[in-house]
């Protein structure tokens, strides 16, 4: 296929921990080059974030970003990106990174106009709303109980993710392998019990757990 157009691939991974570990890049770069191979473009450069997709300042709080903007800008090239919610869930973040004028694909979503792409930005958003309100609930009721938070809460919480994370990395290159195949979630966890892979709890896989892991692993 003939690839006369330019195109700038935009990575990011929400910490530093996966930053380091690769995980989820790879995945994603797989997909961009997938997605540049069967739409003609030609890959002329990368931009690696290691930052959090929250709050509608996100644009600001992104380096990498910004020069990859820049970058698409002074070469007329498109930039693209693995998934929508790698920029963030959030609509008005979204709305500005239209308006900056750079031409923008999703890879998997290659024939989303900008009216779906804000719809699923704002899908995005309101399941993040519902997360958090569920955990505000959640820490409400437990307080209710008599359970202690307390102060040393948050390290708990980073403590139990840092155990979730760690658990999962046996099986990561199974997640990254079944993910470059272009497996649904449902497809995966099949694979994965086919192969006798024991999940973290013990148990089967089914497609919960697979799409929580996937969120872990940021793959």
């Amino acid at each position: 296929m003939k690839t006369d157009a330019l195109a700038i691939s935009y990575l990011r991974v929400s910490t530093d921990r996966q930053g380091r570990s690769g995980l989820g890049l790879e995945a994603q770069r797989e997909a961009v080059r997938q997605y540049a191979s069967v739409s003609g473009l030609r890959l002329v450069d990368e931009f690696v974030e290691v930052e959090t997709g929250k709050g509608s300042n996100a644009l600001a709080r992104r380096p990498e970003l910004l020069a990859a903007l820049g970058e698409a800008k002074r070469t007329k090239s498109k930039l693209v990106l693995a998934k929508l919610d790698r920029l963030a869930r959030n609509v008005h973040f979204i709305s500005g990174l239209m308006e900056t004028g750079v031409d923008f694909a999703v890879a998997d979503m290659p024939n989303a106009d900008r009216f779906q792409l804000h719809l699923f930005a704002a899908l995005a958003e309101k399941e993040a709303e519902v997360i958090s309100r569920r955990t505000k609930q959640a820490l409400a009721a437990a307080k209710a109980r008599g359970a202690k938070l307390g102060k040393n809460g948050p390290a708990l919480a980073k403590r139990n993710k840092e155990l979730a994370f760690q658990s999962l990395q046996p099986v990561a290159h199974h997640f990254e392998d079944m993910r470059k195949e272009g497996l649904s979630i449902r497809q995966m966890a099949s694979r994965l019990n086919e192969l006798g892979v024991v999940s973290p709890g013990a148990g089967n896989w089914h497609a919960t757990n697979v799409h929580r892991a996937l969120k872990r692993l940021e793959i």
